[in-house]
C-alpha cells in the first residue's frame, strides 16, 4: 500500500496529456469509449421525431433531471427509483460531487491502481489523504486481499472501484465484489462504483453485475460516454440513496446548475429499448473486432508487446519491452506517425500504455502498422 497528500494542485495526468495532444492527431487511439456515433447515426438507430425534438424552448432543464430520464435510468437498477438519480454533465462532474459531499475532516479514499484517477484526484485536490492497493497482473489484475484490509482503517470514508476497469479492462469475479463489500462495511465506508464500462463485454452478452443494491452504502456513477458511444451529449448520473441524491443535488446547482435539455433529452431516446439493444450490439461488435485485430497487429513484434485480454471495455493495457519509457514510445509515435496512445506512465504504471481498438476497422489497421513502424525503427537503435 502506498499513500498520497497533496500539498498543491495535482493536475488530471490522463486528461492533462489528452486535451493537449487529442484533436490535432491523425490516428487517435488514446481515447476510452467506442467509436462515437454521429447525430445523424443517433437520430436513425432511436427513430427519433426531429420536429418533435426542435420545437423545445432553448431554455433551463428539470435541474436535477427530466424525471422521464431518471425513470429510465433507474429501471436499470434493480429498486431505484427517479428519486435515487441525479443527472450529470458526464461522470467527471458526477465524481467531483461525490468527493465534495461524502468527505469529511481526517477522511481517506482507498483506490486499486491502475485506474482512472478522476475520483481520487478530486479528494487529493481537495486535502484528503488517498491509499493506494495496486492490483496484481498474474492472469487478469487480482486484488491484493491483505493489501487491502491494511489499507482500510476506521477513517475511510470511500473505497472507489472501476468495474470493469479503465484501463486493464479486467472485471471483478464475484468473490472479489464481496471481499469490496464487506472491506467496506467493517470500516463505515461508502463504495463508490464507477460502472462506465458495463455493457462493452468481450466474451459475453451478460452485463457485469452492478454493485447497487449489494449494500446500503453503494453509490454507482454510470454515463452515455463509454459503452454508448455517445461522449459529446455529456451526460452522466449517480445513483445512491435518496438522502446522498439530495445533498449532490444541492452541489449540482452551485457546479452548473443542470445539464443541456437537449442532451438529456438524447440520452432517454437512446436509453429506451429498442435503441438501447442496438446501441450494445454495436459496441460489442466493434470491441470484439477491434480487440482481435490489435492482438493479431501485436504478434508482428511477440518479443516486445503482451497484453492480458480485457474481459470488457473499449481498450487494452499493453505491456511492452523496449529501450524507451512509456513517454518516450508516446511522443515518438505522435512526432513520426501521426499516431497518439497513452503512456502507462499516466496511471503510475511504467512499460504499458492505453490502447483504444473499438474503432472503424481500416482507421485501426492502418494506425497499428504506424505503431509497428516505430517500434521496428527502436529495435534498429534508429
Amino acid at each position: 500500500m502506498s499513500r498520497e497528500l497533496a500539498m498543491d494542485f495535482q493536475p488530471f495526468a490522463v486528461e492533462q496529456f489528452l486535451s493537449e495532444n487529442e484533436h490535432a492527431v491523425r490516428y487517435n487511439f488514446s481515447e476510452s469509449g467506442v467509436h462515437p456515433l454521429s447525430y445523424h447515426e443517433l437520430f436513425n438507430l432511436a427513430d427519433i421525431n426531429t420536429d418533435e425534438l426542435f420545437n423545445q424552448l432553448v431554455d433551463y432543464p428539470q435541474v436535477n433531471g427530466f424525471e422521464s430520464l431518471r425513470e429510465v435510468i433507474a429501471s436499470r437498477y434493480a429498486g431505484a427509483t427517479a428519486a435515487n438519480v441525479l443527472v450529470t454533465v458526464g461522470a467527471s462532474e458526477a465524481n467531483a460531487l461525490t468527493a465534495a459531499t461524502l468527505l469529511e475532516p481526517r477522511d481517506n479514499l482507498v483506490r486499486l491502481l491502475p485506474t482512472y484517477e478522476q475520483l481520487c484526484g478530486d479528494a487529493l485536490n481537495l486535502g484528503f489523504e488517498v491509499r493506494n492497493v495496486k492490483l496484481h497482473p498474474g492472469q487478469r489484475w487480482e486484488i491484493d486481499e491483505l493489501a487491502l484490509c491494511k489499507a482500510t482503517d476506521q477513517h475511510t470514508r470511500i473505497l472507489h472501484v472501476v468495474n470493469p476497469n479503465n484501463p486493464t479492462g479486467s472485471v471483478l469475479t464475484s468473490s472479489e465484489r464481496t471481499m469490496l463489500i464487506n472491506c467496506a462495511g467493517q470500516v463505515g465506508a461508502w463504495l463508490v462504483a464507477d460502472e462506465v464500462y458495463i455493457g462493452t463485454e468481450r466474451d459475453t452478452d451478460q452485463p457485469t453485475p452492478s454493485f447497487w443494491g449489494k449494500s446500503e452504502q453503494v453509490i454507482i456513477i454510470n454515463s452515455m460516454s463509454k459503452a454508448y458511444g455517445l461522449p459529446g451529449l455529456r451526460i452522466g448520473w449517480v445513483v445512491a440513496p435518496e438522502v446522498v441524491i439530495n445533498k449532490l443535488w444541492r452541489r449540482h446547482e452551485y457546479a452548473v446548475i443542470a445539464a443541456s435539455r437537449l442532451s438529456m433529452r438524447l440520452a432517454e431516446h437512446a436509453l429506451r429499448s429498442p435503441a438501447c439493444d442496438k446501441l450494445n450490439a454495436r459496441t460489442r461488435q466493434l470491441v470484439r473486432r477491434g480487440f482481435n485485430i490489435l492482438q493479431e497487429q501485436l504478434a508482428t513484434h511477440t518479443d516486445v508487446f503482451s497484453v492480458i485480454p480485457p474481459q470488457a471495455s473499449a481498450m487494452s493495457f499493453v505491456q511492452f519491452r523496449l529501450p524507451v519509457t512509456s513517454e518516450e514510445l508516446a511522443k515518438r509515435l505522435l512526432r513520426e506517425e501521426d499516431v497518439l496512445v497513452l503512456p502507462g506512465s499516466r496511471f503510475g504504471m511504467e512499460n504499458y500504455f492505453r490502447f483504444s481498438s473499438a474503432l472503424e476497422q481500416d482507421h485501426l489497421l492502418e494506425g497499428l502498422s504506424r505503431l509497428n513502424r516505430v517500434v521496428g525503427r527502436i529495435l534498429a537503435g534508429r
